[in-house]
C-alpha cells in the first residue's frame, strides 16, 4: 500500500518545486507512473480476504478494482485540465494540481481503510477539495449554489452517519472490517434500530446518489470544470457504493425488511432520471443524469444481497467511472471549441472532426450497455439478480435500459450528425492530448472484456 502511498504524496513537492514550464510534464509522468504501479494490487486477488495488509490500511478484492481506478483518473485529469487552467496565473495552476493530488490521497485512504472511522474521515475529506474545484474553476456564476447543494446534501446526509457509527463502536467495541464480521451484534429488533440501520445508509444513498436526494449531482456537474466533473462521476459516487457494499454486512437482518422503499426508489429512479435525459438541452447536465439512473442500479444490486448483484454492482462502477469520465471528456473538448454546451447550437461535428466522431461513437455505445462490454456484463447481473429477487423489477429495469439506449443515441445524432450550424466558423483542430485522453478512457474498457474477474469482486 505505502509504493503507492508514499510517491502520491511526493507528488506535492513535485507540484510546488517543479520550474513552471516543467511542472505538466513531470507531474502527469509521476502520476502515469504511479497508475502502472498500482496495477500490482491485482496480484493479490486470487488469495481469499484481505493482503497488503496493515493495522489500517489494506486491500481486498472489492477494493483493488476501486483503488486502481483511482490512481488511473489522476493523470487523465491532469491530461483534460491542461487547456482549462492554461490561462491562470502560476500559483493557481499549482494550487488546482494540489487539488487532484488531495483527492488521490483522501481516496485511497478511503478506499483502503480497514477502519470504518478512517473511511468516515476520509469520506468526509474528499468534500473540501472537490467543492474548491467546483466553486473556484467552475465556468458559470451558479457554481456557488452548486458548491452549497453538493455541501449541504452530502454533509446532512453523513452526520446521521457518525452517530450511526459512534453507536456501532459502543455496542461492539470495534470498528474494524477485520473484526466486525466476527463479532456479535445485538438482536435489532426496536424502533431505535430501525433509525440506526436508515442512518448508516442515508450517508452513502445521498451520495451515490438515490433518486429523490440526486439534485446536487447535475448541478455539480455542470458548474465543476472538467476535471470535477471527472472525479466525480468516475470515484466519488463510486464511494457510495462501496460504502454500502462494507455496511451491509453489520447490518445484516434488517436489510431484508427495511430496503424495499430504497430499491423501488433507486429503479424508479432509473426510468425517471432517463426520461429527464431525453428532453435536456445541455450536454453536462444530460451526462450527470445518465449517472444518476446507472447507480441507482447498482444500489438495487447493492440492497438486494445477492453474490451476482454485488459482483454486478462492481463491475457496473468500474465500467461506468471510465464511460462517464469519457463522455465528460467529450463534452468538454466540445465545449472548448463552441464555448457552448447547449446540444442545438453545437450539432454536425462530424463534418468539422470526423476523428472525433468515432471517440463518440464508441463512449455513447459503451454508455447504453454494448455487448461486450463489462457495462453491459454488470447491467445483465444486477438485471438478472433483481428478476430472481421479484418478477416486478422486470419493468422498471427493462423500460430504464430501453430509455437509456435512447438517450445515448439522441446524445450522439444530436451532437455529431446534421449540417453545421452556420455560426461555426473555425474550429480548432483535435489535439493529439485529447486523443490519447480518450484513448486512455476507453482502452481499460475494452481490454477489460478479455479479463473481467480482475473486478469481480468477492465472487472471482
Amino acid at each position: 500500500m505505502l509504493k503507492i502511498l508514499i510517491p502520491t504524496l511526493m507528488l506535492y513537492p513535485i507540484v510546488w518545486l517543479t520550474p513552471f514550464e516543467w511542472m505538466w510534464p513531470c507531474v502527469l509522468m509521476h502520476s502515469l507512473v504511479i497508475a502502472v504501479a498500482s496495477f500490482s494490487w491485482f496480484n493479490n486477488l486470487t488469495m481469499t480476504g484481505w493482503s497488503a495488509l496493515s493495522p489500517y490500511i489494506a486491500t481486498d478484492n472489492l477494493s483493488t478494482p476501486l483503488l486502481v481506478l483511482t490512481c488511473w483518473i489522476l493523470p487523465l485529469m491532469i491530461l483534460a485540465s491542461q487547456s482549462h487552467v492554461a490561462r491562470e496565473p502560476e500559483n493557481r495552476q499549482r494550487m488546482f494540481l494540489t487539488l487532484l493530488v488531495s483527492l488521490q490521497v483522501f481516496l485511497i485512504l478511503a478506499f483502503g481503510a480497514t477502519e470504518i472511522t478512517l473511511f468516515y474521515v476520509m469520506f468526509e475529506a474528499t468534500l473540501i477539495p472537490t467543492l474548491m474545484l467546483i466553486t473556484r474553476w467552475g465556468n458559470q456564476t451558479e457554481r456557488l449554489s452548486a458548491g452549497i447543494y453538493f455541501l449541504f446534501y452530502t454533509l446532512a446526509g453523513s452526520l446521521p452517519l457518525l452517530v450511526a457509527l459512534l453507536t456501532l463502536q459502543n455496542d461492539t467495541g470495534t470498528l474494524s472490517l477485520l473484526i466486525l464480521q466476527y463479532s456479535d451484534i445485538s438482536p435489532l429488533n426496536s424502533y431505535a434500530d430501525k433509525f440506526w440501520w436508515a442512518a448508516c445508509l442515508l450517508a452513502f444513498l445521498v451520495k451515490m446518489p438515490l433518486y429523490g436526494v440526486h439534485l446536487w449531482l447535475p448541478k455539480a456537474h455542470v458548474e465543476a470544470p472538467v476535471a470535477g466533473s471527472m472525479v466525480l462521476a468516475a470515484i466519488l459516487l463510486k464511494l457510495g457504493g462501496y460504502g454500502m457494499m462494507r455496511m451491509l454486512t453489520v447490518l445484516e437482518p434488517l436489510t431484508e425488511q427495511l430496503s424495499y422503499p430504497f430499491i423501488i426508489l433507486a429503479l424508479w429512479g432509473v426510468v425517471m432520471t432517463g426520461s429527464i435525459c431525453l428532453r435536456q438541452t445541455d450536454l453536462k447536465s444530460l451526462i450527470a443524469y445518465s449517472s444518476v439512473s446507472h447507480m441507482g442500479l447498482v444500489a438495487g444490486g447493492i440492497l438486494i444481497q445477492t453474490p451476482w448483484g454485488f459482483t454486478g454492482a462492481l463491475i457496473l462502477m468500474i465500467a461506468h467511472g471510465l464511460t462517464s469520465s469519457a463522455l465528460f471528456c467529450l463534452a468538454n473538448t466540445n465545449y472548448e471549441r463552441t464555448h457552448s454546451r447547449t446540444m442545438v447550437l453545437a450539432r454536425g461535428l462530424q463534418m468539422a472532426l470526423p476523428l472525433m466522431t468515432s471517440w463518440w461513437f464508441i463512449a455513447s455505445l459503451a454508455n447504453l450497455a454494448l455487448p461486450p462490454l463489462p457495462n453491459l456484463m454488470g447491467e445483465l447481473m444486477i438485471i438478472t439478480s433483481l428478476f430472481n429477487w421479484s418478477y416486478w423489477t422486470l419493468a422498471l429495469t427493462g423500460a430504464g435500459t430501453l430509455i437509456t439506449a435512447g438517450y445515448s443515441l439522441y446524445m450522439f445524432l444530436m451532437t455529431q450528425r446534421g449540417p453545421l450550424p452556420p455560426h461555426i466558423i473555425a474550429l480548432d483542430p483535435t489535439y493529439s492530448r485529447e486523443h490519447l485522453l480518450i484513448t486512455l478512457h476507453l482502452l481499460p474498457l475494452l481490454l477489460l472484456i478479455l479479463k473481467p474477474e480482475l473486478i469481480w469482486g468477492w465472487t472471482a
